[in-house]
């Protein structure tokens, strides 16, 4: 348990350093910035209980606000997804449930699986983020089509981070 946690603690440091130091730094015309970080609330073990998933989302979030200088958008966005995990997991999960020692991989429930859980909470993050960021439906065409085309890159790069860091 012990090594389990210090497995997803450095998962956490690292995720936040690679967002801040190199996704922050992609931006195709100001519609597309993929925000990778929340890869830790998704790769979290089904048996985390709710309060552990929820506090280390907020602690996730408000260490992208703080070095960003974003007051609580990420934390918002990240708390919602958190929150609304267990909901998409039941809505996907296999006929015969999740077994007790699997974890939310590529490799153990196949792509179909994967593909649907991470576009559909990376999708809700999203949307989250960019309308708590401009805080106003005056643009909402613009800011949908943003939240639309980051949500793809987004789900593409955590998708082939599955083939890097989790192959056998």
């Amino acid at each position: 348990m012990i090594r389990e946690l210090g497995k997803y603690l450095f998962l956490f440091i690292v995720l936040i350093a690679a967002q801040l130091l190199v996704f922050n730094n992609i931006d195709f015309s100001g519609y597309i910035n993929p925000y990778v970080y929340v890869l830790f609330v998704l790769l979290l073990p089904f048996k985390t209980p709710k309060l552990v998933i929820l506090v280390s989302s907020f602690m996730l979030g408000l260490s992208i606000d703080l070095f960003m200088g974003t007051p609580g958008v990420h934390s918002s966005a990240t708390v919602l997804m958190a929150f609304s995990r267990p909901g998409i997991m039941a809505m996907y999960s296999p006929r015969e449930g999740y077994q007790t020692g699997t974890y939310p991989r590529l490799e153990q429930f196949g792509i179909e699986w994967f593909i649907k859980y991470t576009v559909t909470l990376v999708l809700l993050h999203h949307f989250a983020l960019f309308y708590l960021e401009v805080f106003t439906f005056h643009h909402f065409f613009s800011t949908f089509l943003r939240a639309l085309l980051s949500t793809i890159l987004s789900s593409l790069l955590i998708i082939f981070s599955q083939f890097f860091i989790f192959r056998r």
